[in-house]
């Protein structure tokens, strides 16, 4: 089992694939990471935007369990198979649809303009992956099958910030 957290604007105890948005990152899912700050932050900054306090949801997760018995995509380094599948999923064409659960970087402040140059022609691959290689990637998980939810996350609490 491994804690992980989820910043939000509200105690999120039971997450719901379904009311997430689409094209997003790693798909239309539910977000969460193994690295407290890089919540803390994400909750500030939703909450900040919504005029209310930010909330750390915290869980346990059995990751063991989800790479053996799930569809689990990992990427280890924002390389070009990374940058390919955060482009074509918020494009649209929702490659995500293939797995349970992805973990990789986060398309963060530190590396989201780069993504979109790559976008929108502005840059290519070759040059996104050197920009993208002077960064350290945070990290993310994005669950998109409510069973891995339902089966394999536990809530445990929720901190008001």
């Amino acid at each position: 089992m491994i804690t992980v957290y989820h910043g939000s604007a509200i105690e999120v105890s039971k997450p719901l694939v379904a009311l997430s948005r689409p094209n997003l990152d790693f798909g239309q899912g539910f977000y969460v990471t193994d690295m407290r700050q890089q919540a803390e932050r994400w909750a500030s900054r939703i909450a900040t935007r919504r005029l209310t306090n930010p909330v750390l949801n915290i869980y346990e997760f059995d990751l063991d369990a989800v790479t053996q018995s799930y569809r689990y995509l990992k990427f280890e380094s924002y390389d070009k198979s990374w940058l390919d599948f955060i482009v074509a999923n918020r494009k649209g064409k929702m490659l995500w649809k293939d797995f349970d659960v992805v973990e990789g970087g986060v398309a963060n402040d530190n590396v989201i303009d780069t993504v979109e140059d790559y976008m929108r022609g502005r840059m290519s691959a070759e040059a996104a992956l050197v920009e993208l290689s002077k960064h350290r990637p945070n990290n993310q998980f994005c669950f998109l099958s409510q069973e891995i939810i339902d089966l394999h996350l536990r809530f445990v609490e929720s901190i008001k910030m």
